[in-house]
């Protein structure tokens, strides 16, 4: 066994249990990233510096009550877009075609069939963040229409917050010993095994070689600095005055981190040797990216003239 330069921590996975109910590290990582997430957007609507010019005339584009019903609706979009991104880009598409080849699919998407009660259960372990992506996009697109509010203006404040919530659940990974990196022999490396990861997986999936964290890699960059980034453009360069390019600069940023951190990330779901499905996720998100940067920048313009 070769000794890590970074013990992994004897962390168990369960804060607390009640009985049959147990509060779990990565719950409380959902609720810590939405209810920060919420906090954020009342602080930067509460703001009038970011409201002052136009388009928004001194007028905030959400109420403080618009934004906790939104969040509502962002919660089920997170876990229902979440589990059914990994069901359907996981389980069925990837397994579909690797087959018994890819170790992760335990047997899927024919398990979904023969046991139609793992499509949602999520705590055997299994959640997309493009699927949670896509959840809440829904989610937001429905609100927005529902309340009569500004599609691209709300996103770009969601945008904003978002980072929040990647660095908690990327954190939450870390600690449930999960989603770990390749092997390596740089000093930070983590062997992510011990007595309580023994306990709680019936041995040491990860073995006993240093990994890369490539889960706090994505912690810092996805959450930590995508956060400061996006603070950076909309507080002291106005971004957020062009609906749509906070939006897209959030997009393009995750897809880039998350494009390079595969190349430290552990993953048996690979489409052709070094490329992963979170790559192949991540290269839409870039595209989208520009085609609301296209938006964001044209809408603008078409006002100016008017």
């Amino acid at each position: 066994m070769v000794e890590a330069a970074l013990p992994f921590p004897s962390i168990e996975p369960e804060i607390i249990r009640f009985g049959p109910v147990a509060i779990r590290w990565y719950a409380l990582a959902y609720i810590a990233g939405l209810l920060l997430g919420w906090y954020y957007i009342l602080r930067l609507l509460r703001n009038p510096s970011l409201w002052a010019a136009t388009p928004f005339k001194a007028v905030p584009p959400a109420s403080a009550d618009n934004i906790g019903d939104l969040f509502v609706w962002i919660t089920l979009g997170v876990i229902i877009g979440g589990r059914l991104g990994f069901v359907i880009f996981y389980g069925i598409l990837y397994c579909g075609f690797a087959g018994e080849l890819g170790a992760a699919c335990r047997g899927l998407p024919w398990g979904f069939v023969e046991n139609p009660l793992r499509i949602i259960a999520a705590w055997e372990g299994g959640m997309s963040f493009h699927g949670g992506l896509i959840g809440v996009v829904t989610a937001v697109i429905l609100f927005c229409r529902r309340h009569n509010l500004q599609l691209f203006v709300v996103s770009d404040l969601i945008a904003a917050a978002a980072p929040i919530g990647l660095f908690f659940g990327r954190i939450a990974n870390f600690i449930n010993a999960e989603l770990w990196g390749k092997i390596t022999d740089v000093s930070w490396g983590v062997v992510f095994c011990n007595d309580v990861v023994r306990r709680n997986y019936g041995g040491c999936p990860a073995g006993t070689e240093p990994r890369h964290p490539s889960q706090i890699y994505e912690a810092i960059l996805e959450g930590v600095v995508l956060f400061v980034i996006l603070r950076v453009a909309m507080v002291h360069f106005g971004m957020h005055r062009r609906p749509g390019l906070v939006t897209a600069g959030f997009m393009v940023g995750y897809g880039v981190f998350r494009f390079v951190v595969e190349f430290f990330r552990f993953s048996e779901a690979k489409i052709y040797s070094w490329f992963s499905v979170g790559q192949a996720l991540s290269i839409p998100m870039v595209l989208a990216a520009a085609l609301f940067a296209w938006y964001a920048y044209r809408a603008s313009n078409a006002k100016s003239v008017k």
